[in-house]
């Protein structure tokens, strides 16, 4: 699917969809809970959707429930009924442990279900097999797979660690070292190292780490579920033992940070203003720096609490600018996913940006410093790549000068979800654009191109 973008302030109220990373890590507790486990509002994306097709894999029960909802309907659904509720009949640890029959996982994109499932599975005693689609194939595991693998699981894998995987417990506990470029490793261990069998020790040492929010995220579920641990206080040690059981999972899913730095940027981009709802800015998602980085780069952002019709008061957080946007520089270890939106804001701010220390950004669904490096620069901005980062060289609110105007740039998404949206952005403070594969916007945020107004063949 191609999308076309024209230029105009975004402005408005949205709601912002559900977290991926919280959606995918209740799914895969209350899957493992004795159940049943109510998870209300989650995400329904691809991504989310791939997780649901995993934990039905390992027999988990998913039912899921739609309500009418006119004022927001769900383009993946031409009913227009939105989701709003997963029951989730769970499998309990030890009916995993004890299966007899060999399941085959297909995780679509998902490389969050991929990662966190594979180190569940490796809890059974039968061979569990995961694939996905092209990208899939080619992000390595393998960090992870050799973690696995000392704690006496049997391994298989495609060259380089990489899709299809099949892995067989049982899990025999021990020490492990693991780095970490992302840190869905950790996370895949910690979710699982509790449910090994009575008297079984795991430990963990850590001697790289990126993406440190997103591993107090997933210790905030062992917390909350007073499940037994240690860790050093810069998270390179863990020791966790077996013997734990997760509980159902019930409540409501927080609003996807991830996803709000999209409008968030496209305010900053266009002067606003956008209020958007749905957020904690208590949550441990680690992407809710981006409205610090684009408060510092001259937005205004401010955030209130309101109640209506005798609800519990929410969150609303409304962005605005002003004044020119200007460039600075942002270390984004803690938060690569948000690279593609900060390196489009950066384009429209005078002067350089420098985003650092993200060298893992380049082991996403693409290398997303290189493609965002090219498809920037078929818009007339510069940018200087970096090893473990990029510099853009900020245009001061005019792109594409140097390119020609009687054409509509066409740019390519790559498969990425963020990359699309993203370059979709761009569309909204520059000329015209267009986006080849720009579907995979669908991914976390189905409906993103239409609160933009996209135009194309399958937009609205």
């Amino acid at each position: 699917m191609n999308a076309v973008i024209s230029p105009h302030a975004l402005s408005g109220t949205f709601r912002i969809p559900a977290s991926k990373s919280h959606t995918i890590r209740r799914l895969l507790i209350a899957a493992l809970a004795p159940g049943p486990s109510i998870i209300d509002y989650p995400l329904d994306s691809l991504d989310a959707r791939s997780c649901v097709s995993v934990c039905r894999a390992l027999g988990a029960e998913i039912e899921e429930f739609r309500a009418i909802d006119p004022s927001n309907p769900n383009p993946q659904d031409s009913s227009g009924k939105k989701l709003i509720r997963w029951t989730v009949k769970g499998i309990k640890n030890q009916s995993l442990q004890n299966s007899s029959t060999a399941k085959q996982c297909d995780v679509g994109n998902s490389g969050t279900t991929l990662y966190l499932a594979l180190a569940v599975a490796a809890l059974g005693s039968e061979p569990v097999s995961f694939d996905g689609d092209e990208q899939i194939r080619r992000r390595s595991a393998g960090p992870l797979l050799d973690a696995l693998k000392g704690l006496g699981v049997k391994v298989e894998s495609a060259a380089n660690g990489c899709a299809p995987i099949s892995v067989q417990g049982p899990w025999k506990g021990g020490r492990v070292s693991l780095e970490c470029p992302t840190s869905q490793y950790l996370s895949a261990l910690l979710l699982a190292a509790p449910l090994a069998v009575r008297g079984l020790i795991t430990e963990i040492d850590v001697p790289l780490l990126n993406e440190r929010p997103y591993i107090e995220m997933t210790l905030s579920y062992l917390d909350a579920q007073h499940i037994p641990y240690e860790t050093a206080n810069d998270f390179s040690y863990f020791r966790v033992p077996g013997g734990a059981e997760w509980k159902p999972m019930n409540g409501p899913v927080p609003g996807d940070f991830s996803s709000a730095a999209f409008p968030a940027c496209a305010a900053a981009i266009t002067g606003g203003p956008v209020t958007l709802l749905g957020l904690d800015p208590d949550d441990p998602q680690g992407d809710k720096a981006v409205f610090s980085h684009i408060e510092k780069m001259g937005a205004s952002v401010k955030w209130e609490k309101i109640s209506a019709g005798g609800k519990d008061a929410e969150w609303k957080v409304t962005v605005s600018r002003s004044s020119p946007l200007r460039g600075g520089t942002f270390d984004l270890n803690a938060t690569p996913d948000m690279l593609p939106a900060m390196a489009v804001t950066a384009a429209f701010a005078q002067g350089d940006t420098a985003l650092t220390n993200v060298a893992h950004a380049r082991i996403k669904e693409t290398d997303r410093i290189a493609v965002m490096a090219a498809e920037l620069s078929k818009l007339g901005v510069i940018c200087t790549e970096k090893p473990d980062g990029l510099i853009i060289h900020g245009k001061g609110g005019t792109l594409h000068r140097d390119t020609d105007l009687t054409q509509t740039p066409l740019l390519d998404g790559h498969g990425d979800h963020r990359i699309v949206m993203a370059l979709a952005v761009a569309g909204l403070g520059a000329r015209p654009l267009e986006i080849a594969g720009a579907e995979a916007a669908d991914v976390t945020y189905p409906g993103f191109l239409d609160l933009l107004q996209a135009r194309g063949r399958g937009c609205s």
